[in-house]
């Protein structure tokens, strides 16, 4: 499958969302019960290394940050979000997306990427 990696617009919250939803439905992705509105999510996001996975003008998966403290001495570290859609899983789309990520994410003074995976019976 071909796809690109573009920069994350408001305009594409509407796939975005649909794609998080998906990921709290498996019950794994994140302790979230539901999607939270735009301007929630925008907010608690940084502005940069918001990137989706795009083939022609459909979202496949995407990846964002959020600051793990508000604390000055924490400001390069940073929690990742990342979500493949369910029909899009094991093509390399989120090994693409988080090569991204690395490499925008240091370029934008950020040195330490986190994650959490958890599973949730």
């Amino acid at each position: 499958m071909k796809y690109t990696i573009d920069v994350m617009k408001s305009c594409d919250w509407e796939e975005v969302r649909d794609i998080y939803l998906q990921g709290i439905k498996t019950g794994m992705a994140t302790f979230q019960t539901e999607a939270p509105l735009w301007k929630d999510w925008d907010k608690s996001h940084l502005k940069v290394c918001r990137f989706v996975a795009r083939s022609k003008d459909k979202a496949l998966g995407w990846v964002a940050l959020s600051p793990t403290s508000g604390r000055e001495c924490y400001r390069g570290v940073v929690e990742i979000s990342l979500y493949i859609g369910e029909a899009y899983k094991n093509q390399g789309i989120g090994t693409a997306l988080l090569m991204e990520l690395v490499k925008k994410s240091e370029e934008n003074g950020i040195w330490t990427l986190y994650a959490s995976i958890a599973q949730m019976n």
